[in-house]
């Protein structure tokens, strides 16, 4: 087997994957060259207030627990996350130690991401020499020429059974779709969202009834080991295996009113109690 490749791993950290990449990060620190932070309310996409205007008036008021639970919970709790680990006991540990400060203690260096495809990323690829771009819950997009900075290119994981449910929130249209067919792909990155050749895929059961939230939760968790497999495999053959090509179905992005008032009459939940818990208690130990 050939030496690990150099990561440069792109993640926005938020509930559905928040364990699963701080251990990702944990367990290949020596092979991270850089990880690079997506900043959510970066001004392009209007911030924090122009997006939730955007949810509003897209998926009405019915969509913001599920937007505040999985991301905005997280994200304001986060500065809170040392006093929280001291009383609840699970200081030093990767999966309740949010993204940024692991990495410091890791010495692995991090940026926070306005613009993947802008120059302070280039200079980090510059400095750092990653061979493999690595996408974690990852939301922007990257330009042909950015992936060409990783010498083998990228690889995305995401919680879906690809061509099927692209997009942001792919657990939610599973879960409207009513099949119960959930599952999780890594796929080469391309310049276009969830588009690139299967590389790994595998379906996973989930109970009957489950979130959309916790439903991403736990197919991040498995994703993580099918991302491990496809490393290993990277690491033989020096390159990003030949993948599988399919068609490029229908985008699914954010889910209209429309939606939702369906999945609410079908009883099929986004969030519960059970994942607010979870948001609150990010920085327990599992």
């Amino acid at each position: 087997m050939m030496a690990a490749p150099r990561i440069a791993l792109f993640a926005l950290e938020a509930l559905p994957n928040a364990r699963a990449v701080r251990r990702f990060v944990a367990d290949h620190a020596e092979a991270i060259a850089f990880v690079g932070l997506s900043n959510a309310e970066r001004p392009a996409n209007g911030g924090l207030v122009g997006q939730v205007r955007r949810h509003l008036a897209r998926s009405g008021p019915g969509f913001l627990p599920y937007l505040g639970v999985n991301f905005g919970l997280p994200d304001l709790l986060r500065p809170l996350a040392p006093l929280t680990q001291r009383l609840a006991g699970s200081a030093g540990t990767p999966e309740a130690t949010p993204l940024a400060g692991l990495c410091r203690r890791l010495g692995i260096p991090t940026l926070r991401i306005d613009d993947v495809n802008g120059a302070e990323v280039a200079r980090a690829f510059a400095a750092h020499a990653p061979d493999l771009i690595v996408t974690f819950h990852f939301d922007q997009i990257f330009s042909a020429a950015t992936l060409e900075r990783a010498r083998l290119g990228g690889i995305n994981l995401h919680p879906s059974l690809l061509p099927h449910h692209r997009g942001p929130v792919p657990t939610i249209h599973a879960l409207a779709d009513g099949k119960q067919e959930f599952g999780v792909t890594i796929h080469r990155l391309a310049p276009a969202i969830d588009a690139g050749d299967i590389l790994a895929q595998e379906a996973v059961a989930l109970p009957e009834g489950i979130t959309a939230t916790r439903a991403a939760l736990r197919l991040h968790e498995h994703g993580r080991l099918l991302l491990d497999r496809v490393l290993d495999e990277i690491a033989s053959a020096g390159v990003i295996p030949a993948g599988r090509s399919v068609p490029v179905l229908p985008y699914r992005g954010f889910p209209d009113r429309a939606l939702l008032a369906r999945m609410r009459r079908e009883g099929r939940r986004l969030t519960d109690a059970r994942d607010l818990r979870d948001a609150l208690t990010l920085s327990h130990k599992a």
